[in-house]
């Protein structure tokens, strides 16, 4: 089905009619196990000779629909749906590294991202070098014998800074480690990670893939590209003790990653999606191009009202002329700079709040890529627990609000923003 357009593979791929009962929509399969056939098929399963569904821990039809929708529009061969984006980059690394081993990772990360790369990760042992990401040779010179990925963002939470995805790519391959995206602000449908060299994907589909605000949920896409063989990845080249020696690279090639992750992470870590919220994406996905057009032509409009404003010292929206990365974005994104960015305001942290406290059309909330306009002040809440100078780093400066730009009427969404301004700078 991948050889069909993103609008019919956002419809129809890893959907079919149930065989059951002609059902045209992905069932939900709300189910904990699985009926064997007899003894033997129990068997196979178990020792991956044989797919097929066992636990919902691991597999469930209405999540499986999802993890083949999600790799055909990222133009992966596999994908892992999980219970959330943070659960999908915990699983996305846990067959990479080990006690010892790092990552190296922009420093334009979500807050969150930043507080699990810093603590979460010590107690496996693990470690973070942050970096500009802009400046290449400071990536390629905290690569360590010990590395095992460089991670990024698409389009960065907040700022909505444009990685160079491409760029990056060069340096992992040529350092014979994989490069993970994120790319949950920019989704696949503005950009597509593994066509520009990453490795690995991540999403949290509880942004704009669901669209809508109902549930939580996250997925790693694997390109299927990478040679886990190298001498890095033992937990896919090597014997798997849990499998009678079973060497996953070797037994299933381009999959390996996405059978490791299912076999062993999923069943280990149990960071599972559930097929209700499984179904909900599905459908949200149905729409995903039509709803990123809006955004875009929103945010467009948008942020080009707001570099406007008396009370307003900066815009960082991308597809602005007065962005620094507006030409990496009509490079990397043709389609649309995102929806998602930051404005810094002339009356700083006060002005920040008082404009928060009074917007009535967006809500703030501490989430993005909602159908509504959504706003926060992140180094008061999403970045809170970084210190000031990791704040500035990531792009959350005390004086910065964050908007995720709607699909509403573009000129309520600025009027809203007038009237809240004006209160704010009085």
């Amino acid at each position: 089905m991948t050889d069909f357009g993103f609008d019919t593979l956002q419809i129809h791929a890893g959907a079919r009619p149930d065989p059951a009962t002609g059902a045209r929509q992905v069932p939900i399969y709300q189910t904990t196990a699985y009926v064997f056939r007899d003894a033997d098929h129990a068997a196979a399963l178990f020792n991956l000779q044989e797919v097929g569904y066992i636990y919902s821990r691991l597999t469930n039809p209405t999540v499986a629909a999802l993890g083949e929708r999600l790799a055909a529009l990222e133009g992966g061969v596999g994908a892992i749906c999980t219970s959330s984006g943070h659960a999908a980059q915990i699983m996305a690394l846990y067959p990479l590294m080990g006690p010892g081993k790092n990552i190296v990772s922009s420093t334009r990360l979500y807050g969150g991202t930043i507080t699990q790369f810093t603590q979460v990760f010590k107690r496996f042992g693990w470690s973070t070098n942050f970096v500009d990401t802009d400046d290449l040779a400071a990536v390629e010179a905290a690569i360590d014998e010990n590395t095992r990925a460089i991670f990024c963002e698409t389009i960065a939470n907040p700022g909505g800074y444009v990685t160079d995805i491409p760029a990056l790519a060069a340096i992992a391959d040529k350092h014979g480690i994989p490069l993970v995206v994120d790319n949950t602000t920019a989704t696949p449908y503005l950009a597509k990670p593994i066509e520009m060299g990453a490795t690995l994907v991540v999403h949290s589909t509880t942004k704009y893939l669901t669209g809508n605000g109902t549930v939580t949920g996250g997925a790693i896409i694997d390109s299927g590209k990478f040679n886990w063989s190298n001498g890095k990845f033992p937990s896919l080249s090597d014997p798997e003790p849990a499998y009678h020696g079973l060497k996953f690279h070797e037994t299933f090639g381009a999959l390996a990653y996405t059978f490791f992750g299912i076999a062993i992470g999923l069943r280990d870590l149990g960071m599972t999606m559930n097929p209700q919220a499984a179904h909900y994406t599905l459908m949200g996905v149905e729409t995903l191009s039509l709803r990123m057009q809006k955004h875009v032509a929103n945010a467009q409009k948008v942020a080009a009202w707001l570099e406007k404003h008396p009370a307003v010292e900066a815009v960082t929206y991308p597809g602005l002329d007065s962005s620094p990365y507006k030409a990496r974005a009509e490079r990397l994104l043709p389609k649309g700079a995102g929806a998602l960015f930051t404005v810094a305001l002339k009356g700083g942290y006060e002005a920040c709040v008082k404009l928060v406290d009074s917007l009535e059309l967006f809500s703030h909330v501490a989430n993005l890529g909602d159908a509504r306009s959504l706003v926060i002040h992140s180094a008061s809440t999403t970045h809170r627990q970084l210190t000031p100078e990791q704040q500035k780093a990531a792009g959350a400066a005390p004086n910065l609000v964050r908007l995720s730009i709607g699909i509403e009427n573009a000129d309520d969404i600025i009027a809203d923003l007038d009237q809240a301004l004006a209160k704010a700078s009085a």
